[in-house]
């Protein structure tokens, strides 16, 4: 069978593994499929999908399944990204949970599916600012999880061409321009604020704190509806009461989902 095409064997169990593992759900992105992987098919000797496959699926070598998932996913991100959600963890989320956290000190924040690193960054350079002088005293330490190890070698080096929405005083005091290049680099004070660590968003949520914000932004688009609505509810519950999750704006939640909408893909556990 030429590589332009996937015979609907090959098909459905690509299809039914990534779901299983991954999530997501490739059922009505046959041509997408055979497009962003024929080229992977190639490079690995293979004339055609199902030797691919039966290898790919009988050893799941890890790197193998990376290239597949960054063939088969976008991790595209971008600082400033959605500003109406910084917005609004600037002058009403960060507020709050500084009040709240007055005795501890230790805000628990989730960027899941954090890409490059942007989203991480960009929240600890909210934080940063809110709290100031007072910034040294707390906790404030992002944790970024995503599935991707070339996602995630990516953000751990902080470096980026910055876009016009960067403000000034932020592009002064929290990056540090690349010699010889277009290029900054996150600077220590930011980057030391964001733990990146791989995650699977199918597994158990089973981290040491419960989140008073999770970020889960552009992440769910590639879910089914099902998938959507389990992980929402591990979401919910490894939220603490009054805690938040902003999704991005092409996204939604299930009709009976737990969380109560507060703004714009915002939603509070009341």
């Amino acid at each position: 069978m030429p590589l332009n095409t996937i015979s609907d064997d090959d098909f459905s169990r690509l299809v039914k593994f990534i779901h299983g593992q991954y999530g997501i759900d490739l059922s009505q992105k046959r041509q997408l499929v055979t497009s962003r992987l024929s080229s992977l098919v190639t490079q690995q000797g293979f004339s055609s999908f199902t030797p691919f496959l039966d290898k790919l699926l009988k050893k799941q070598d890890q790197g193998d399944m990376e290239l597949v998932l960054n063939r088969l996913t976008t991790n595209y991100t971008f600082f400033m990204r959605e500003q109406e959600h910084f917005q609004f963890f600037e002058k009403v989320v960060l507020p709050e949970m500084i009040r709240r956290h007055q005795r501890d000190k230790v805000l628990a924040i989730w960027s899941a599916g954090c890409s490059s690193g942007e989203e991480p960054y960009n929240i600890s350079m909210y934080i940063k600012d809110y709290l100031g002088a007072q910034a040294p005293q707390w906790d404030t330490r992002v944790l970024a999880t995503d599935i991707s190890q070339k996602a995630l070698a990516s953000a751990k080096k902080g470096i980026y061409e910055l876009p016009d929405t960067i403000p000034p005083h932020w592009k002064k005091r929290y990056f540090v321009p690349v010699k010889g290049t277009q290029q900054y680099a996150v600077a220590p004070i930011i980057r030391g604020n964001v733990i990146f660590q791989t995650f699977n968003l199918m597994d158990p949520i089973k981290f040491r704190l419960k989140f008073d914000i999770i970020f889960c932004r552009n992440v769910m688009i590639y879910f089914d509806q099902p998938t959507k609505d389990a992980l929402v509810r591990r979401f919910y519950d490894a939220t603490v009461p009054g805690g938040y999750l902003m999704i991005s704006h092409s996204e939604n939640l299930g009709k009976d989902a737990p969380y109560q909408t507060v703004a714009p893909s915002t939603f509070q556990k009341r």
